[in-house]
């Protein structure tokens, strides 16, 4: 499972939409979902807007700029 990054909608929280083992998504969420903060505390894959999987350190830095 890895979490991806959608295209942001101004003045609208940043969304991640999680997408499962069989590339499919089935949920969306926000920043503070425990679930999507237990992903990324534990190094899980985060994806940007494009694809592109984030490094570890671009995770972490993009996660503490969020509100």
């Amino acid at each position: 499972m890895i979490y991806k990054m959608l295209l942001k909608v101004q003045n609208d929280p940043q969304v991640f939409a999680r997408i499962d083992d069989d590339g499919k998504c089935r949920i969306t969420c926000i920043a503070a979902d425990p679930a999507f903060q237990e992903h990324i505390k534990t190094g899980g894959e985060l994806q940007d807007a494009e694809g592109q999987t984030m490094t570890p350190e671009a995770v972490q830095a993009f996660v503490a700029t969020l509100p």
